[in-house]
């Protein structure tokens, strides 16, 4: 059985272990620096992208049988300061002992965002930062406003460094190898899974 990570209190604020004590399920909710920070509602095409790389990495790792877990917001991921819920994370198969009942201890092996509206400072910078600062090694960000997409590894520095897309452009995993997304599926009406799978061989 896993050991509970000890309490960080706060002076300004709740513990994490508070929070999630607190914030019922139905909330969408992150924890930074002691204080509950509330998130706007998905829109559709958010919600479609979103449930696209869930299904995409999730039939790819389990296809290839990488042992690693896929999970999607509202799941918490806590680091040092924050409890972040990235829309996509994946976890390796060697990290694994580092989930609890109802968050991750510690960085995702892979993040994704997808872009709103009102999350793109959190998203570009508060997070990006703090990702990069707890050892997120992929960071994906998706904009679906700007139809970009970019991918961020971590430096020998400890830094984020942009991925360069090449032609044609390719969205590339290091962490989970041999992952690939083509960033025009991710702008069609209805992003389909099954293109994904019939491009990479695994049906």
């Amino acid at each position: 059985m896993s050991m509970a990570a000890p309490a960080v209190r706060h002076p300004h604020g709740i513990s994490f272990e508070d929070f999630l004590a607190t914030v019922d399920e139905g909330t969408h909710a992150e924890w930074v620096d002691g204080e509950v920070v509330r998130m706007s509602p998905a829109s559709e095409g958010h919600a479609e992208i979103s449930a696209f790389l869930l299904a995409a990495l999730r039939g790819f790792v389990n296809r290839k049988k990488l042992g690693g877990r896929v999970l999607h917001a509202p799941f918490q991921m806590k680091m040092a300061r924050s409890g972040r819920e990235p829309d996509v994370l994946y976890v390796a198969r060697e990290s694994l002992h580092r989930f609890r009942t109802n968050y991750l201890d510690g960085p995702a092996d892979l993040a994704i965002e997808v872009i709103s509206p009102d999350s793109r400072t959190r998203d570009r910078r508060e997070k990006f930062f703090e990702y990069q600062q707890a050892g997120v090694r992929e960071y994906w960000l998706i904009d679906p406003m700007q139809k970009t997409a970019e991918v961020y590894r971590l430096a020998g520095g400890g830094e984020y460094e942009i991925v360069p897309a090449g032609e044609p452009a390719r969205l590339r995993s290091e962490v989970v190898a041999g992952f690939w997304i083509d960033p025009e599926w991710l702008w069609a009406d209805s992003p389909d899974e099954w293109v994904a799978y019939r491009e990479w061989g695994l049906i």
